[in-house]
């Protein structure tokens, strides 16, 4: 196998006759490079709408959804607009969830750092980490403002770099092309029952903007704002613990003896209550000489509150509820911990420039990005006691983490070529520091206790050539160099009173990765697209610079981090045909990725018995599978559908680390998911869809023991979604839906939302 992907990145070279290469930061790519190509005659393989161009180059099986798609969804958040898309799930555990990660195919929910996601052509991806709270920064945007997402599987175009290794998404605004303006309300209700809850969640967001496009005159301005308030279902449950030794203990009643957890239940953390505000504003300038310049700048502030924590526990003698402390459950001894007071609260910028135009005959764009974090205030009780008391706790505070992001593209077509270069660099630095407080709610009398801080840069070259080969077939090849470095990266503590602070190594890494598809017609009606390519994603931040302190020698300890850890590295295939039957259109894809020194994340015992987390290298990870889905429009008057299935392999192959991983399931990947909507149009006024999204038990650890469905886990899910929308008058519509409409209970690890009552009203003059 490793012989054969080297004769194919032989031939891969052949093909392209330079070097090319992009570094993680990604573009938008300007629609009229895709719409040229349709043009051209070269079928564009897209499952879903085309009468907007694709905004990202489609290789591997691409989808569009447009404004059809999201009328018949329920989108409290922007990333609901996606949820019935083709082998995809998103991790989002209530509304307003700030840890919304994609999974597409075999990327599992905690793997952030292997998709690429895109507002209007710039990077809102957290790659300052690859876990499940460094998810894409989607609310940047809301749900009323998107006008198209585009979302491309797999790593086969040589502009988009190693991140793309999951795939690429790109979310694109409403452009404002007239003088208008709209406003949304919102509401949404869940009831939640589920150990010592009975309670109904609520919340609501209000949305609306204005346009102004200068008549006859170059200028354009769209200026949008959204409020979001929401309390969603406490996020972790806590388990008594086993007890050891003798000494005095609390009578209690009230835990829930759950006999698919190990330990009753006693308690919960506070149900989240999560308030959102963000402010847009887009200005557009076209010139005379065929020139666009687009400025974008988004302000978006948030705060959560978890002051409401839960215990289930009542003193058996007293009937005083008891939070904490050495209990008497059961007939047996237990440990009561865990329960705590927080709140955090994060300011957040991005700032982006893109000009776009002619230039001696080519076509140019250059794209200027910055996301920073200027205020990012986290404050944590020590305990349930001291959160009540606003005693003692633990304070952190972020150092402006964020990124920069730049990308530079040149494209013309030269006879039957159509050649793309580029060149492009990223950096994303994070600082943090924690304090100890004597009262957590205020951060009052902080004392300094740690900090941790580290820079990852990547440059890159990138050249592709679309060659029209005859009788609408194109031939592609391309090929990318990257340099990686990581650097400034350091851990601190302190010792008798004074800061220690200790650096890791910096490290760098080169890496080309060449690219080939080819695309045409079997048949009058028959599509055929086949994609190669190799991918390298290297290490973040957050995986690299996230050691301990050996507080003997006080040094990092050598254990708690892999100073080794190695980028991670796939080939990819992607086969795809697709049957125009006309009102119906089928689309079958296989896929196939081996991906060496998979990076995950592993719990174990350092020399003082402490239990630490690192990240490791997993020798080998195979997947493969298959996709189908159908397109139905208009089958009947009114009546549209869109349904997929697809069954996935992702099996650990080789981790010499431990070998009882091998021939498992990959965690958080489950072997099959399906997603459908159906739509249809009662009369002229009113629309009805029906939505669906299903996922098998995947394994919830490396090792495929632990598996279930229940607070801890991983499990299947099953979910129904319903909306009925009435176009009241012109420019008002008015909608109901329901989310989960049998109330079916569902993990990632924490408990996902249950039945949830959506109600939506839209104007626009």
């Amino acid at each position: 196998m490793r012989s054969s992907w080297i004769a194919l990145s032989a031939a891969l070279a052949v093909s392209a006759p330079a070097l090319a290469a992009e570094g993680e930061t990604q573009r938008q790519a300007p629609a009229e490079e895709v719409a040229a190509d349709d043009a051209d005659g070269a079928t564009i393989l897209v499952v879903g709408q085309t009468d907007a161009p694709i905004t990202v180059v489609p290789r591997g099986l691409s989808v569009s959804l447009d404004k059809e798609n999201f009328d018949s969804i329920n989108a409290i958040n922007v990333e609901d607009l996606m949820k019935y898309t083709p082998n995809f799930f998103v991790r989002k555990r209530f509304a307003g969830d700030d840890n919304a990660v994609v999974a597409m195919r075999g990327a599992n929910t905690v793997q952030s750092a292997r998709t690429i996601v895109m507002v209007d052509g710039f990077v809102v991806s957290n790659f300052l980490g690859n876990r499940f709270d460094f998810p894409p920064k989607w609310n940047v945007v809301g749900p009323a403002e998107v006008r198209q997402f585009d979302i491309v599987y797999g790593p086969y175009s040589a502009r988009y770099g190693g991140n793309s290794m999951g795939g690429v998404i790109s979310v694109t605004t409403q452009e404002p092309t007239e003088t208008s303006a709209y406003a949304n309300a919102q509401t949404f209700i869940m009831p939640f029952k589920e150990y010592g809850f009975d309670q109904t969640f609520m919340g609501y967001s209000l949305e609306g903007g204005v346009n102004w496009k200068q008549k006859d005159g170059p200028f354009s301005i769209r200026l949008s704002g959204r409020h979001f308030e929401n309390t969603g279902q406490s996020m972790t449950y806590n388990l008594l613990t086993a007890a050891t030794g003798s000494g005095a203990a609390t009578a209690v009643t009230g835990a829930f003896d759950d006999p698919r957890l190990a330990t009753p239940v006693f308690g919960a953390a506070s149900p989240v209550d999560v308030t959102q505000d963000q402010v847009r504003l887009r200005v557009g300038l076209e010139t005379a000489g065929g020139w666009t310049i687009d400025a974008l700048g988004v302000l978006w502030k948030s705060k959560q509150v978890l002051t409401d924590t839960r215990s289930f526990l009542v003193n058996a003698t007293t009937g005083a509820p008891v939070y904490q402390g050495r209990v008497t459950f059961g007939g047996k001894t237990w440990n009561a911990t865990g329960l705590t007071l927080s709140t955090s609260e994060r300011t957040e910028y991005l700032a982006g420039l893109k000009l776009a135009g002619p230039l001696a005959g080519w076509d140019v764009a250059l794209n200027l990005s910055r996301f920073w974090i200027p205020d990012q205030d986290g404050r944590t009780s020590t305990n349930y006691a001291t959160g009540a008391a606003n005693g003692a706790g633990t304070n952190t505070l972020g150092n402006t983490p964020g990124w920069y992001t730049r990308d530079l593209v040149i494209e013309r077509r030269l006879g039957a070529h159509k050649v793309a270069f580029g060149a492009n660099a990223n950096l994303y630095e994070t600082s943090t520091d924690t304090f100890s407080t004597a009262n957590w709610r205020e951060a009052s009398s902080p004392v300094f206790t740690a900090a941790t801080y580290g820079k990852t840069s990547l440059w890159g070259l990138w050249l592709e050539d679309a060659i029209d080969v005859g009788a609408d077939w194109v031939l592609t090849g391309g090929v990318r160099y990257d340099r990686w470095r990581a650097f400034d990266g350091g851990i601190a503590k302190p010792f008798a009173g004074v800061r220690k602070d200790d650096r890791y190594p910096s490290r760098s890494d080169d890496n080309f990765s060449p690219k080939l598809s080819l695309q045409g017609k079997l048949a009058p009606r028959l599509d055929v697209q086949l994609s190669l390519g190799l991918a390298t994603r290297f290490p973040t931040v957050g995986e690299l610079f996230q050691g301990r302190f050996d507080d003997i020698a006080q040094a990092i300890d050598p254990q708690s981090f892999d100073p080794n850890l190695k980028a991670e590295k796939s080939k990819d295939a992607n086969l795809i045909l697709r049957y125009d039957a006309g009102k119906v259109r089928l689309t079958g894809s296989a896929f196939y990725q081996m991906i060496d020194d998979a990076v995950f994340s592993f719990n174990g015992l350092n020399q003082f018995g402490t239990v630490i987390s690192s990240f490791k290298n997993v020798d080998e990870v195979e997947q493969y599978g298959l996709e189908l889905i159908a397109e139905a429009r208009d089958i009947l008057p009114g009546l549209d559908i869109d349904a997929n299935v697809a069954w996935i392999s992702a099996k650990t192959i080789r981790n010499d680390a431990n070998p009882a991983a091998e021939g498992m399931q990959f965690p958080r990947i489950p072997k099959w998911r399906a997603n459908g909507n159906i739509r249809y149009q009662l009369a002229k006024p009113v629309k009805a869809s029906l939505g669906w999204r299903y996922g098998s038990r995947p394994n919830s650890d490396l090792f495929g023991l632990v598996r279930g469905r229940a607070f801890g886990f991983q499990s299947e899910y099953l979910l129904f979604d319903t909306r009925l929308s009435w176009a009241v008058l012109g420019n008002v519509e008015l909608s109901a839906g329901i989310d989960n409409l049998f109330n079916y209970k569902a993990y990632v690890a924490h408990p996902l939302p249950q039945r949830t009552f959506v109600v939506d009203l839209k104007t626009k003059w």
